[in-house]
């Protein structure tokens, strides 16, 4: 008998062929190659490691891009979605069989955060790296805020429920487009995700699921335009995607407390230093 999560399970399979089909066949046609060197394989690893535990990629990878001039500005958008692909899809196989969510609520954000994400990417993919910065710059000050707001305590608790109803549904379904959409600038889905779930009253743990379950959709769904416009550091995301998957594994079976508070203040100051490096660069007339 078909159930619903095994009915979700087969169809985030089916993405993922599809998102590796086309992924291989643009490696293949890539005249620079997919070579990683260890210190990409090193990035995918630590920041996937913490995207498991809840903390979010985006940011990060961002930041030490940003920090250490590995991609371009207008190509960061791009290789988060790529190359976090994979990863992010691990994730979402272990936490949609581990924690239970109500089907129609996960089934229905997951499809609402596709839709914004592919809308998105179809804009995004386009910008020019000026706009690309300005827009990125904003989404890591925001990044940083939700990382603020954990470490104070300013998020609310949540309830206990399960699932949603209307008007809650609805309420939910648009959140989570607009996450979605967001997604593909480089906004990390996650603690924005884990915001709304707990003001719409469900259990926070709910949000695992969820917004893994959406990231798992959405990610290589927009990554097709970012493929199709080869708007993304090849080499890059093959790292993330390579250094990502045991991080993944690693941190889901493994480990079981962090001091992540003081590894959250830690991104903190470096995603805001990593923001106004970006505004400011957006601002000058030459740019890397």
């Amino acid at each position: 008998m078909l159930t619903a999560k095994l009915a979700l399970f087969l169809a985030l399979g089916l993405v993922t062929l599809l998102f590796l089909a086309v992924w291989i066949r643009a490696a293949l046609r890539a005249p620079d190659g997919a070579r990683p060197n260890a210190l990409l394989l090193g990035i995918g690893f630590v920041t996937n490691f913490f995207d498991t535990l809840g903390i979010g990629s985006f940011a990060p990878t961002t930041a030490i891009f940003k920090l250490k001039r590995l991609v371009p500005d207008e190509r960061i958008p791009g290789t988060l979605n790529v190359g976090h692909s994979l990863p992010t899809i691990a994730q979402a196989f272990i936490f949609i069989a581990i924690v239970e969510v109500e089907m129609a609520t996960l089934a229905g954000m997951i499809a609402a955060s596709v839709a914004g994400a592919w809308l998105g990417a179809g804009v995004v993919a386009g910008w020019p790296r000026r706009r690309v910065q300005v827009g990125m710059g904003l989404a890591l000050l925001a990044a940083a805020s939700f990382f603020a707001m954990t470490n104070l305590g300013l998020f609310p608790a949540g309830g206990e429920t399960l699932g949603l109803a209307s008007p809650f549904l609805w309420v939910g379904l648009a959140g989570n487009f607009v996450l979605g959409a967001l997604m593909t600038l480089g906004i990390g889905l996650y603690a924005p995700c884990m915001i709304l779930v707990a003001l719409l009253g469900m259990n926070p743990k709910a949000a695992f699921p969820i917004m893994m379950g959406s990231c798992a959709f959405l990610m290589p769904i927009g990554s097709l335009r970012f493929i199709q416009r080869k708007s993304f550091s090849l080499a890059a995301a093959v790292g993330l995607t390579l250094g990502g998957i045991p991080a993944v594994l690693l941190a889901a079976y493994f480990v079981k407390s962090l001091p992540l508070t003081a590894l959250r203040w830690l991104i903190f100051a470096v995603v805001v230093y990593t923001a106004v490096t970006m505004l400011r660069s957006a601002m000058s007339r030459s740019s890397f």
